[in-house]
């Protein structure tokens, strides 16, 4: 059994699975060894972003893969242009998990299988990193993701990009190569051509320690997790100020990202966290007032409690 067969190995979806298919290397490489794997029983989704020329040609590309495997194949347009302020691949980021959602239940499809792999979670532990995540960033990026109701399954994360390539050769199957990801305007094109060899050259073995480390992370933070919640059934959700005042400032934090992520899907800055947290520790008075702007909202006090308001 090569690596690719023993990483779908502990894969069990509900068929038919859906598998996110761009034409690129890493996606064909899952398409292949699922379509294999479950045969009659994989349908592949293409997201058409419109942000090139050859976008065009990706899909016609895909089409031709999906024809000669036999997978049906569902295609989705989308505009992926950044609004003022979001970054190009944010935009394209969100704007593809939407489609791809729509397309899944569009066709009754609950399991989708994405083709990120060990150089992918490698430069998203290294972007958390340089932007001072917390455990949630530093966790990267789970092997299973429930959203929304579907299921979001990684199985080639502990496999290269280099490994994938090698065995699609093998096989000889040709994939495209989409000239953005060469494009050093965006961090990870960078991160993946300067900083991932130099990394690998001092040490050989770095994506199964990276990926090790996120492990542990995604460990921390789901009990940090566990303890929010119970903190909340304490403090009540929206939260009483007094009861959070028992809390330990940490304690307090962790309760508030998640009451805030999990009922407004608001994500505060560390500086806003911390704003936040000093005017509750002040708020010992009536009639002291509690106002913060957070993401799309605010949080002000309204009695005894912290009330959310959207913009």
């Amino acid at each position: 059994m090569n690596p690719i067969e023993q990483a779908l190995a502990a894969l069990t979806p509900t068929l038919p699975l859906a598998v996110a298919f761009s034409g690129g290397a890493d996606s064909t490489a899952l398409l292949l060894a699922c379509a294999r794997r479950w045969p009659g029983q994989v349908q592949a989704l293409h997201v058409h972003h419109g942000l090139q020329a050859a976008a065009d040609a990706f899909e016609r590309h895909c089409a031709g893969v999906c024809a000669r495997l036999g997978v049906p194949l569902h295609v989705r347009r989308v505009d992926a242009r950044p609004a003022a302020g979001e970054s190009p691949e944010a935009a394209a980021r969100h704007a593809r998990y939407a489609a791809l959602a729509a397309l899944a239940r569009e066709h009754g499809l609950q399991d989708i299988a994405l083709a990120h792999q060990a150089d992918d979670q490698a430069e998203t532990l290294l972007i958390a990193l340089a932007r001072g995540a917390g455990l949630a960033g530093l966790a990267a990026m789970p092997a299973l993701a429930l959203r929304d109701g579907l299921r979001y399954h990684r199985p080639l994360l502990a496999l290269s990009g280099a490994e994938l390539r090698d065995w699609l050769r093998a096989q000889g199957v040709a994939w495209i190569d989409d000239p953005s990801n060469a494009d050093p305007r965006f961090v990870r094109n960078r991160i993946r051509a300067q900083l991932l060899p130099a990394i690998e050259a001092a040490f050989p073995h770095f994506r199964a320690t990276f990926a090790r480390s996120a492990a542990h992370a995604a460990q921390a933070q789901q009990l940090l997790q566990e303890l929010a919640a119970q903190d909340l059934q304490t403090t009540g959700q929206p939260p009483r100020i007094a009861a959070l005042q028992q809390l330990t400032r940490p304690r307090q934090a962790n309760a508030l990202r998640q009451w805030l992520a999990a009922h407004h899907h608001c994500r505060p800055s560390a500086a806003q966290l911390e704003e936040l947290l000093d005017q509750i520790a002040h708020c010992t008075t009536r009639g002291h007032r509690v106002r913060i702007k957070l993401g799309h909202g605010f949080i002000e006090r309204q009695g005894e409690v912290l009330m959310w308001r959207e913009v």
